[in-house]
């Protein structure tokens, strides 16, 4: 059986170089993935390729197990069943929600028409707004009813385009929380683009992480931030440090915090250089640690203050520590790492 979409070897360009590089990956039925990544990395780019707003240079696209685009072939949007949510939501301001909703699908018979649309309604709780217009709702509203509005002529794969970024800062992780439920009841395979982690972390089953037109990774949420394919994922992903360390056979290295278990250095020679990732929740101060390290920042997190530490070679680490033990800046507190294991980078990606 086809996956609902398949980038074999995706390249994009304008007039100059790519924007986007030999992007593969595959996203099963159902399945909501994500591309996050700086500025000007290519993540929207790749998703109006997909729509079919942009042509391919090199590779291929498929999308419900027919080929949608290569380099000469572009099927239209209009022929994908690729539904689309942008960043404004582009509701109709002359049309009532359930006239919105019913934008797409104006060909079905008069009853399966207005039963869609009280199925939708119904699906993203707002049945009472059926006969509101865009401007007499709440942001999140509006957002719900472009969802609702995409998800109505039942898409192939569902593209959402920074559908956050116009909600207020405090309700997005709700709202994403919220975008998340109505797709996984409607069982719907979709692509979201954000620079938002906590947005991606929110919603998305699978993450892409790109970095100057290239996928970096394209994994799980947990395996971005637990094993990160380079540091520049590792940097980009969560919280957290690269150190210098050097390898310990079997599959351990050495640190300025001492020894670390990693799955990362086997078949190494002794002594090899690498870089280790350190998160805030790899460190925990304890006093009897050989390892000190000197207070220089401190942010309050509710049930934890978040230390910035510089460690004896000027070295700055960060560690999440309990609120109930609280540190002055200036002071100097023990440190030593968490039994787990970490991710380390192989000489190939040590910078400089």
């Amino acid at each position: 059986m086809s996956n609902p979409l398949e980038l074999r070897e995706v390249s994009v360009a304008y007039d100059g170089p790519p924007v986007v590089r030999n992007v593969s990956l595959d996203l099963e039925v159902g399945t909501i993935g994500c591309f996050i990544g700086p500025s000007g990395c290519g993540k929207s780019t790749l998703l109006r390729a997909i729509a079919g707003f942009e042509p391919v240079q090199h590779g291929e696209i498929w999308l419900d197990g027919r080929r949608v685009a290569a380099p000469g072939f572009s099927l239209p949007p209009e022929s994908r069943r690729v539904g689309m949510v942008f960043q404004d939501f582009a509701l109709f301001p002359h049309l009532s929600v359930a006239g919105n909703l019913a934008v797409g699908i104006r060909k079905l018979p008069q009853r399966d028409r207005r039963d869609r649309v009280a199925t939708l309604l119904k699906l993203v709780d707002l049945t009472q707004c059926a006969d509101l217009y865009p401007h007499q709702l709440s942001g999140g509203m509006q957002q719900r009813v472009a969802l609702a509005r995409a998800l109505a002529p039942r898409p192939t794969v569902l593209l959402l385009d920074e559908p956050f970024s116009s909600i207020d800062t405090t309700l997005r992780e709700q709202l994403a929380h919220e975008v998340r439920a109505v797709l996984l009841r409607e069982g719907v395979t979709a692509v979201l683009v954000t620079h938002d982690q906590l947005e991606a972390f929110a919603v998305a089953d699978r993450i892409g992480v790109l970095a100057k037109g290239e996928l970096r990774q394209w994994d799980s949420a947990l395996e971005l931030y637990q094993n990160p394919a380079d540091p520049f994922v590792a940097g980009f992903i969560g919280q957290g440090v690269i150190l210098p360390c050097s390898t310990l056979p079997p599959r351990q290295v050495m640190t300025e915090l001492g020894k670390a278990d990693t799955l990362h250095a086997h078949g190494l020679a002794p002594g090899t250089a690498m870089e280790v990732l350190i998160r805030p929740d790899d460190l925990i101060d304890d006093p009897t640690a050989p390892c000190r390290a000197t207070v220089i920042e401190r942010s309050f997190r509710g049930d934890a203050y978040l230390y910035g530490l510089r460690l004896a070679s000027g070295n700055r680490v960060l560690a999440l520590i309990p609120s109930q033990r609280e540190y002055r800046l200036g002071e100097t507190i023990g440190l030593r790492l968490v039994e787990r294991k970490l991710a380390a980078f192989a000489p190939q990606h040590v910078s400089g």
